[in-house]
């Protein structure tokens, strides 16, 4: 059902919410956890038009707000564990590309069940582009899923690679950073309190001088966190996060983590010594983006350095008290190695292209739907075929960008189609918190303190309908 007008909201919300001048009043949560939230949902995100896309938005936050689920930072606890207060696991950050709404409640449902509170939803700065999901939607249907689980809590939602583009920023530095800046208002204003600032893009290796090497690197990313610090909602300290080695790249030093900390902490302390630093830093260890697909569509073997990634996490603890190394590019790596990553004190670990890969492949995926998605993708982006280039690298490159254009076709999938590949999706949720051993850290969570929670803003959601 996609509502013709507001008007409409108040009798399909009889008895479960009351509505009156902008406000929201829970009045039966176990009536909404029905087919209300999910035309709630639906229309957040497929309503033509953008105030009823708001309304439906403000409805959902207002009712989670209510229920004690709230957007929140991950700082306290990586300042813990910065300060060697937990340890043991890694968090799993989790990119939310396709399927939003089934992928969103098999996640919680995994939480749920293996008592993980340490755990982070995220999307790229690309991916908004590709998948055409902006902040304030996604907020809105990761929280409705929260509610259709049950889930009580803090939910830690990150903006992943807001990046520079090195090319734009030469050619126009001031209206690069300021796109971004634009970009992290939009973000905050969501909810979005976990921002992964990337500026490492503008790393260059022709100066033998490694500070000059990281210069523009740490001077953007102190512009940026600044700006994230001048943003951010009262009661509330984003954690934020820098990097100092573009993923698929070569590999991070030691030297280039002591020159980018010892310069950022400098220049932001000159800019304000009362701003918070970044809480984790990434680093590249060998991995690449989705990983590297072969010319029969499988993915070649990466030779991950753990020795890096185990020795630069120590030092950003011991020596920064940062929470420690993030891992990128990694949801396609052997399933036999992910148990290393807690093992050896990683502190966060991103995560994306195999759930998309469990979604196109899987036996319940209409073959019908996939060929003409496929057969768009090899019209609209025939140029990205690069010379010898099979048909199958070049999907396996380009499917992510078919998440977007065929968007209202994903959600109208039947409900039993979403349903098993959500268990399908449940499943690889439950053995990537077991080996990470995020299970049993709720109460890490509870000890550690969030930020307040933010009462949703109606005119927000208008805004950015």
């Amino acid at each position: 059902m996609i509502f013709s007008g507001k008007e409409e909201l108040t009798p399909h919300l009889n008895g479960i919410v009351s509505l009156s001048n902008g406000s929201v009043h829970l009045e039966n949560a176990d009536k909404l956890c029905g087919a209300p939230l999910d035309t709630l949902v639906k229309n957040s995100v497929l309503n033509p038009n953008g105030e009823i896309r708001a309304h439906c938005r403000h409805i959902i936050k207002s009712a989670a707000h209510q229920l004690g689920i709230f957007p929140a930072s991950i700082q306290n606890l990586y300042e813990a564990r910065g300060h060697g207060k937990n340890k043991g696991y890694t968090v799993p950050a989790l990119n939310i590309r396709g399927l939003p709404y089934e992928m969103s409640r098999a996640i919680f449902r995994t939480a749920k069940s293996m008592d993980c509170g340490a755990f982070i939803f995220e999307i790229a700065k690309s991916e908004i582009g590709y998948t055409f999901q902006r902040p304030h939607e996604l907020m809105a249907v990761i929280l409705g899923a929260a509610i259709k689980e049950q889930f009580r809590g803090p939910v830690f939602v990150q903006g992943d690679h807001f990046q520079i583009n090195a090319k734009k920023y030469h050619e126009d530095r001031d209206k690069e950073v300021n796109g971004l800046k634009a970009l992290i208002t939009e973000a905050l204003s969501a909810g979005f309190y976990n921002i992964d600032i990337d500026t490492s893009t503008l790393v260059t290796l022709d100066p033998e001088d490694v500070n000059e090497q990281q210069r523009l690197n740490y001077e953007v990313g102190v512009e940026l966190t600044s700006y994230v610090r001048e943003q951010e909602p009262e009661g509330v300290t984003v954690s934020v996060g820098g990097e100092i080695g573009e993923v698929g790249k070569e590999n991070s030093n030691e030297a280039e983590l002591r020159a980018y900390m010892d310069n950022f902490n400098d220049h932001l302390a000159k800019t304000n010594p009362d701003y918070k630093g970044i809480s984790k830093i990434s680093i590249q260890t060998g991995t690449s983006h989705g990983g590297v697909p072969l010319p029969d569509g499988t993915v070649a073997e990466v030779q991950l350095d753990f020795e890096t990634l185990e020795n630069l996490s120590r030092i950003s603890r011991e020596h920064y008290h940062l929470a420690g190394a993030v891992q990128h590019g990694a949801s396609t790596l052997p399933s036999d190695l992910f148990h290393k990553f807690p093992e050896l004190e990683t502190a966060e670990i991103h995560l994306a292209t195999n759930f998309q890969n469990m979604i196109y492949d899987s036996s319940h995926f209409p073959a019908d739907f996939k060929k003409e998605i496929y057969a768009h993708l090899h019209q609209e982006f025939a140029n990205e075929k690069k010379p010898g280039m099979t048909d199958e690298q070049f999907i396996y490159k380009t499917r992510k960008k078919g998440f977007g254009p065929f968007r209202p076709q994903f959600w109208n999938l039947s409900e039993e189609i979403k349903t098993e590949i959500g268990k399908e999706l449940e499943g690889e949720f439950h053995f990537l918190f077991e080996k990470l051993n995020a299970q049993n850290t709720t109460q890490a969570v509870r000890e550690s303190g969030t930020s307040s929670p933010v009462a949703p803003n109606l005119e927000n959601e208008i805004k950015y309908g």
